[in-house]
Order: structure tokens, then sequence, then C-alpha cells
């Protein structure tokens, strides 16, 4: 009896010091995660504009109620479920048939990686700034690439809704796909060639060995992918902010860039915190959601 009261005390002195070593970052983590969370959503029952004052009035869900009646809030809400389901949706098509070519064995498959890992590489800010050139009518190199086989062709790309929005969603894709290659060609590495070999001896043909073999095998990560740009595509900000600044006539405005320009441009803190909130909402439900097909699928 004796040994084991000491064993468990034993135990129980380390798992105390274990708490002790991992106090400092719990404490880290809920002072610049938890802490901001509560106080959105405590701002969010109040009208705080900043420019009528510091003070603050307790309007329960008004500005929820506000969301939905806020018609460039709904313009934005579109946008984003837009920006997000056309994002995600081509960066798993185009993101896996380019990792299944730099999972081909040729000559100069490192530098290909290496080289096709720059577009991510390169800040949103910059690439942004640089598309908003790109995609002029009078100077951008797209429309003059588009000229050398249509001479006539003439479209401000980012003057009209349609194709400002197509035109962000592309930029988007261009510089993400690749960094969802790379993540899922880690996957394709794990799979042994000995699968492969015994299935060509069986007659499959490659189309045939992707879809009974490869993809069942990477569809976890696939999806666990698909859940992080969700979320990420999400919130995104700075690609509207350095390409469209939310034009034209806020069609391009995203959640999270809604978000800032009533925090910081309308000072209107407490109708920013509620659509963080739903925003909030929103991650929460879909990741939700995509654990529950990964537990299915892992079934």
């Amino acid at each position: 009896m004796k040994n084991i009261d000491l064993n468990r005390k034993a135990k129980n002195s380390k798992l105390k010091i274990a708490w002790l070593f991992v106090l400092p970052v719990l404490l880290i983590r809920g002072f610049t995660t938890v802490y901001p969370m509560i106080v959105t959503l405590y701002d969010s029952f109040f009208e705080i504009k900043l420019l009528k004052g510091p003070g603050a009035k307790f309007i329960g869900l008004g500005n929820f109620i506000t969301i939905f009646k806020d018609p460039k809030l709904i313009l934005s809400i579109k946008f984003t479920l837009i920006f997000t389901v056309c994002s995600v949706s081509f960066l798993i098509i185009l993101g896996t048939l380019l990792s299944l070519l730099l999972n081909v064995k040729m000559a100069g498959k490192r530098f290909l990686r290496t080289i096709v890992l720059i577009p991510w590489a390169i800040p949103m800010v910059v690439v942004g700034r640089a598309a908003r050139w790109a995609f002029n009518d009078n100077f951008g190199f797209i429309n003059d690439l588009i000229r050398m086989i249509n001479p006539s062709f003439h479209v401000d790309w980012l003057s009209a809704s349609t194709t400002a929005r197509f035109s962000v969603i592309a930029v988007d894709l261009w510089k993400n796909i690749p960094y969802f290659a790379i993540l899922c060609l880690a996957a394709l590495q794990f799979l042994s060639d000995d699968i492969y070999e015994a299935a060509i001896i069986d007659g499959v043909n490659r189309v045939q060995s992707f879809f009974y073999i490869t993809l069942p095998n990477i569809m976890t990560t696939i999806l666990n992918l698909a859940i992080f740009f969700t979320i990420w595509r999400m919130t995104s900000y700075d690609i509207v902010y350095a390409m469209t600044s939310g034009g034209p006539a806020d069609s391009t405005s995203l959640l999270a860039y809604r978000i800032m320009t009533e925090s910081f441009t309308n000072l209107n803190v407490g109708y920013a915190s509620a659509i963080a909130i739903v925003l909030f909402l929103f991650m929460a439900v879909i990741s939700r959601g995509g654990m529950r097909l990964i537990k299915k699928l892992e079934k």
C-alpha cells in the first residue's frame, strides 16, 4: 500500500510540474485568443460609435438585426460565400492535379517544386498590387496577351462587379494552389510504389489507379486541407484591400474586409464585433461539418 501511495504522489507531483510548464503557454493563449473573443462578444451587444464619443449603449441583438437589414453587408456575405466556394473547389481540383504532376518521377523535379512555390512565397499585398496593374485595360499585361489573339479586346477587369470578382478569385487561386499542392504532395509521398505495381499486374490503368488507390488514400488529407483553406478563405482580407478596396460598389467586399472598415474607418466597433461573431459562427459550423465527414471516412 505504501508503494502505491508513493507512486500516486510521484505521479501527482510530475503532473503538477507538467502543468507549471504548460501554464505560461495557456495564459498567453488565453490572453491572445479567449479574451479577445469574450470582449468581441460583449461589444456586439452594444452600440459603440467612437465618432459620437467613447460611450457604449446597450442594444441587445440590435447589431445582429442590422446585419440582415444592411444591403451592403448582405452583398459582402454573398461574395464571401461565392469567393470561398469557388476558391476552395478549384484549389481541391487544380491543387490535387498539380500535386500528382509534382509526384511524377522525372529529372529536375526538386527544382520544379521550388519554382512552383514562388507565388505562395510572395506576400498577398504585393500580389494584390501587382494584380491591380496586371488587370488594367490600358497597360495591363493580361489584356496585352489577349490582344495578341484579338486586337480589339477591351475589358477593364476591376471596374465591373462580375469581372472584378472573377479577377479576385483568379489571383487568389494563382497564389494558393501551389501551397495546397505541396501539402497534398506530402500525403502522396507515403503511398508505396508496391501498391501501384501490384495494380498494374492486375490490369489496372492509370486512371483507375487514381480513383481506386490514390484518391481514397489521400481523401482524408484533402478534406483536412479543404477545412483549413475554407476557414482561411472566409477570413481573407489582404487580397481585397490591396487589389480592389472592396469595389466596385462593394461587390468584392469580403466579410473580413467589412469588419476592418467598420472598425477602423467608420469606428463602429459594436457593429463590427457583431459581424465578427457571425463570421465566427459560419466558420464553426463549417469546421464541425467537415470534421464529422472526416470521421465517417475514417471508419
